[in-house]
Order: C-alpha cells, then structure tokens, then sequence
C-alpha cells in the first residue's frame, strides 16, 4: 500500500487536500468517490514529510462529539453523519481523521474500533465509552456525555492557565529588568562607585560581581532555562524512576501543588462517573480513569485501590485505606456506594473539587501579585542601596 497526497473537490465545489493510503491511483479514486470527493491529482508522499505525534484539539473533538449528539438524535445515519463532519471540518488533519474513520466503518469496523486506529487523538476512556454504547444502543447519550465532560476538562484547563499566566508574565518582565539593570545600568555606575576610593560594603561587591557574571555570560544565562529542560527530559528517560519524585515535587509545591491535585481528583472523578453510569465495570473505570491521572504518586495510590477491591474490600474502604481523598468526600462516596447511587456521589465528589479549585486559583492569584511585587521591590531595593551605601559613606566623611 503506498500513501497518496491529493487535491479533490466536493459536492459544494470546494478544494480540498489530504493524505490516503491506498494500493493505486484507481483505488484512491474509488475511496474518495465513497466519501463524495472527486480526485483532481494525487502523488505518493514522500516519508521525510511526517509530522508523528499529531493529535486533534480538544475544541475540535467538543465540536465533533456534539454535532455526532444533534445529527445521531435526528436520525442521520452514522456514516452520512460522519461525511457530514468531514466537509465541514475546519483543519486538514482532522479531515484526514474522519476520512480514515470513515473509511475503517465502510470496511466492517464498529466506530469504537475505528477511533482506536488513532490513539493520539482518542484516549482508552473515551474508546471504552463509545463500545459500551454500541453494546447498549444508547450512543446519543455517550456522545452527549462526552461532549459535556470535554467542555467542563476544557474550563478546567482555562482555569489552569489563567493560574499560571499572570506569575509567567510578571515573572519574565522581571526576568527582562534585571537583565536591563545587571548588563546596562550597573556596569554604568561601577566606574562611579569604585572612583570614591572607599571600601565597598558587602552588598555593593556582591552587586559588581553579578553584574560582571550578566555581562560576561548573558548567552548562557538566556539557555540556562531550555538546557534545564532538556537535561531533565533526558534524565527521565534515562531514569524514569525519577518521574515518581518530581511528580511528589509538584504535588508538594506550594500553592500550586494542592491545586494541581485538586484537578487531577477533579478529572479522575468525573471520568470514573461518566464510565460508571454507562455501564462499565469499577476495575475497568478504575484502570481507564488511572491513566488521566497524568501523575505517578496518585498513579501508584490508584492502583493500590485496584489492589484492595480484587482482594475483597469495597470503593470507599479502598479509597480510605490509598488516603487519597478527605474525609467530606469519603463521606459522599460511603453514602453513595451505600445507596446504589455512586455516579451520582462521583459527580458530586466532582462538582466539590470543581469549586474548590475555582476557589483555590483565585486565592493563588491573590497570593502570587504581592509576593511578586515583594520580590520586585527587594531586588530594586539591594541594587538601590548597593549603589548608595559608597556614596553615603563618602558624604558622612565630608567635614563641614
């Protein structure tokens, strides 16, 4: 089979271009007149073309999920559906994507079986959820259930960054100010501080020599940051042991550690309900939700859950003994489990942490301005009387 890169037009007359696998030139016609797409050129793709690790955006997959809920609801057919999809989908990629889907169900795969072909773009739960809907016959409601829990990750994700943006911005003009007064202003005034022939107090010779250390090394100082990086993506994948510490590190940094945890329950539960309510047993919710966990320390305190249910013990006895949740939320998982309503007590326990991080960001927000203006202050502060201390000690020598 050889890949094809081609240039067709739809029934709307619009241009469109993508890849497709496909033995000959005839077979690729043939493969696109299925999806009503008429071949204007093609030639084989050249392999040192790949971009690997692609992947659709999580707008994108709202999106799609939704129309999917409207169209499947109104009685369209899933093919015509997914046709549909594919002409009105904005980028090349995700064409291509839908294309493929289509082609894989047009061959005898279920839907569940086609979105598996492409794990970068949909993850185990979301696979999980399509198969039990197909066995149930209640796809609309996976759909809309997953429409629904993709814009509630995605405000938590805005949530996320609008935590991190501002510290990220008030910490690079800082960063950007004391390059401006290490490498232009200081030198400046070094000549100045050392023609007053006193000797220099600790602070003002500390102030030259990290002057002299900007000027002599900003390059290094500037890539400093990126071969951080760098040298710690090598050392995790040469020790991924390591991975299970720095994940402690973030959970343990504060304020933002109990945050970021805050989110990752947040995820876990909601994931746990979703695949609970639609029928999924707790071992393979447990298993599926693990894996968004994104974090080894509550990786490894899921799996000791696992562990508890197969030897016997029910949720909330293995949630309590893993200490992964507090005690109010323990409560809520007791009485659900108890009363036969756990997705229920999974969404609440959602919903919980959901508002806890809302509060939390704000309250982190409100925290991070005055510590970053502190900081500020303090590094004008040293340079300031730095650059005073010598020229106050020559006034106090004056004899009036």
């Amino acid at each position: 089979m050889t890949i094809y890169t081609y240039r067709s037009i739809n029934a709307r007359g619009k241009i469109l271009s993508g890849k497709q696998e496909a033995a000959n030139v005839n077979e690729l016609e043939l493969r696109l007149n299925r999806t009503q797409l008429i071949l204007i050129s093609a030639k084989e793709w050249q392999r040192q073309s790949i971009i690997s690790g692609q992947a659709i955006k999580r707008v994108d997959l709202i999106t799609f999920f939704f129309n999917l809920d409207q169209l499947s609801r109104a009685g369209v057919p899933l093919l015509e559906c997914l046709n549909d999809l594919h002409d009105s989908a904005e980028h090349r990629f995700f064409q291509e994507t839908i294309a493929a889907l289509i082609e894989s169900i047009e061959s005898g795969l279920q839907l569940s079986q086609a979105l598996a072909q492409h794990p970068n773009c949909f993850d185990s739960v979301t696979i999980s959820l399509i198969k039990v809907g197909e066995e149930s016959g209640q796809l609309p409601d996976i759909f809309r259930h997953l429409s629904e829990s993709l814009k509630w990750q995605d405000e938590l994700a805005a949530q996320t960054k609008s935590m991190l943006i501002y510290p990220a911005f008030v910490g690079a003009v800082i960063l950007a100010l004391t390059f401006f007064l290490m490498i232009y202003l200081v030198p400046q005034l070094a000549s100045f501080i050392k023609s007053t022939g006193q000797a220099l107090p600790w602070q003002t010779t500390l102030l030259l020599a990290t002057s002299r250390l900007f000027v002599a090394y900003w390059y290094w100082l500037l890539a400093l940051p990126a071969l951080l990086f760098i040298a710690g993506k090598i050392a995790l994948r040469l020790k991924p042991e390591w991975r299970y510490h720095l994940d402690h590190l973030q959970l343990s940094l504060w304020p933002i550690g109990p945050v970021f945890r805050k989110i990752i329950l947040a995820r876990f539960a909601n994931s746990f309900a979703l695949m609970y309510r639609a029928g999924i047993s707790i071992l393979d919710c447990l298993a599926h939700s693990r894996q968004l966990a994104g974090n080894q320390v509550l990786a490894r305190s899921f799996d000791q859950v696992i562990h508890d249910i197969e030897a016997g013990n029910n949720l909330a006895q293995s949630f309590q003994s893993a200490g992964i949740f507090p005690p109010l939320v323990m409560r809520m998982l007791k009485v659900g489990e108890a009363t036969g309503q756990l997705d229920q007590a999974l969404l609440n326990v959602s919903y919980f942490y959901d508002r806890d991080v809302k509060e939390s960001i704000k309250k982190v927000q409100v925290l991070i301005e005055p510590v970053l203006t502190l900081f500020m202050g303090a590094l004008l502060g040293w340079i300031t009387l730095a650059v005073l201390s010598p020229i106050y000690d020559v006034i106090s020598k004056v004899k009036m």
